[in-house]
């Protein structure tokens, strides 16, 4: 039962390191799930110190994934179109095999979405697009940033844990 729970911890938390960059996947929540899991398994102490301060992180950081993107096009002046374009693009930018699609994909989803919100002023939906993405990168980053702190905490207790099971 200790390797179904190992395996399915793992498969969580990278599942969940996928998900910080895909809009779908709810990145940090899933590696979470993966460390409780973790914790399950037979052999590693319940910490719940480091589990509640993960919990802690995980909500705040998934809050945060909502109010960085929408900040910075606020902030340089665009509107929901920019941020749901963002995401489109996003989308759009991993299904089709160009050359760095996840991060051109972005950018142009939100110059789209601001155009048609208001498709007089290309410099205005340049400036909000500029604004979308740079939100969506420090948004991606620190979802991406965090998953790896929990694998390195899974991989931690794995290596620590090694003798109990193999």
């Amino acid at each position: 039962m200790e390797y179904v729970l190992l395996i399915l911890s793992f498969i969580l938390i990278l599942t969940g390191l996928i998900g910080s960059f895909l809009p779908v996947l709810p990145g940090p929540s899933l590696s979470w799930i993966g460390l409780l899991v973790l914790y399950f398994t037979k052999g590693i102490e319940m910490n719940y110190w480091i589990l509640g301060f993960t919990l802690l992180l995980t909500i705040i950081v998934t809050i945060l994934d909502f109010v960085i993107p929408a900040q910075g096009t606020k902030r340089f002046g665009g509107s929901k179109y920019g941020v749901w374009g963002t995401n489109i693009g996003l989308v759009v930018g991993i299904i089709f095999p160009i050359p760095f699609g996840f991060i051109l994909g972005p950018f142009v989803g939100a110059f789209i979405g601001e155009l048609i919100y208001n498709s007089k002023d290309s410099k205005r939906a340049l400036k909000a697009a500029t604004g979308s993405f740079i939100g969506f990168l420090a948004s991606t980053f620190m979802k991406f940033v965090i998953c790896m702190a929990f694998l390195g905490f899974y991989i931690k207790e794995v290596i620590e844990n090694w003798n109990i099971w193999f």
